[in-house]
C-alpha cells in the first residue's frame, strides 16, 4: 500500500450528506475484483450524462477539479452497502484524503485499509475548508498525517485526531497483508514446529 506522509493538492468541495457508496461507485461497476480501473466510473450517475457525455456542472469535471487529491463533503459521507469497491474507485481517482464531520463506519475503516486517510471534524471547520475548496485551482491544501494538520490556502492550520494504529500503518504503507507480512519470521518458526511435532497438520 503506497505511504501517506505529506498530501499536498487540490481540495474539491463536495458539500452534498448522506454521499452514500452507490453514488460514489454504482452497482454495475462491483463485477471487477481489481482495484484499478475504477476511478474512471467514479461518481459515474453524477459525472455522466445516460449517454455517457460529461456533465459540466459536476466538480471533478471542472477543470480546476480534475485532478483533486482531497475531497471535502458533508456529514455521514460513504453510507450504504459495504462495498470495498468505493475505497477503490477513489484512490483509482486520485483521491487520497476525504475530510468529513462523519463518516459511515464500514466506509471508514475501508478507507484506513486502502491508503484513504478520512478526517473527521466539527461542522464549523469542514465548512471554512469547503470555502477554501470553493477558489478553484488555487484550493491547494497540504495534509500532514505526522503533525495530525490541515494547513489551508491561506496558511490557516487546523489540527485533527487519528487513531494511533490507523495513523502508523497509513505512514508505513500497512494494509492486512503488510502487517502479516511483518510476522513472517514467528509465522516460518511456527509453521516449522508444527511439522516437526504434528505433521499431520501441515499436509
Amino acid at each position: 500500500m503506497e505511504k501517506f506522509t505529506v498530501l499536498t493538492g487540490v481540495a474539491a468541495p463536495m458539500p452534498m450528506i448522506n454521499i452514500d457508496t452507490d453514488m460514489i461507485i454504482p452497482k454495475q461497476f462491483l463485477k471487477t475484483i481489481k482495484r484499478t480501473g475504477l476511478g474512471k466510473h467514479l461518481f459515474d450517475e453524477m459525472r455522466y450524462t445516460p449517454d455517457g457525455q460529461e456533465v459540466d456542472s459536476f466538480v471533478l469535471n471542472k477543470p480546476a477539479y480534475r485532478s483533486a487529491k482531497i475531497l471535502v463533503a458533508g456529514d455521514n459521507f460513504g453510507c450504504g452497502s459495504s462495498r470495498e469497491h468505493a475505497p477503490w474507485a477513489l484512490a483509482d481517482f486520485g483521491i487520497r484524503c476525504i475530510i468529513a464531520p462523519s463518516f459511515a463506519d464500514i466506509f471508514y475503516n475501508n478507507c484506513f485499509k486502502n491508503g484513504i486517510l478520512p478526517i473527521k471534524l466539527p461542522k464549523e471547520q469542514v465548512d471554512l475548508l469547503l470555502d477554501d475548496a470553493s477558489r478553484g485551482s488555487n484550493a491547494v491544501v497540504t495534509v500532514d498525517l505526522e503533525k495530525q494538520e490541515i494547513t489551508g490556502p491561506d496558511g490557516g492550520k487546523i489540527s485533527f485526531e487519528v487513531d494511533p494504529f490507523r495513523k502508523h500503518c497509513l505512514l508505513n504503507g500497512l494494509d492486512d497483508i503488510g502487517l502479516t507480512l511483518q510476522q513472517v519470521s514467528a509465522i516460518d518458526a511456527f509453521e516449522a514446529k508444527i511439522r516437526g511435532s504434528q505433521p499431520w497438520l501441515a499436509l
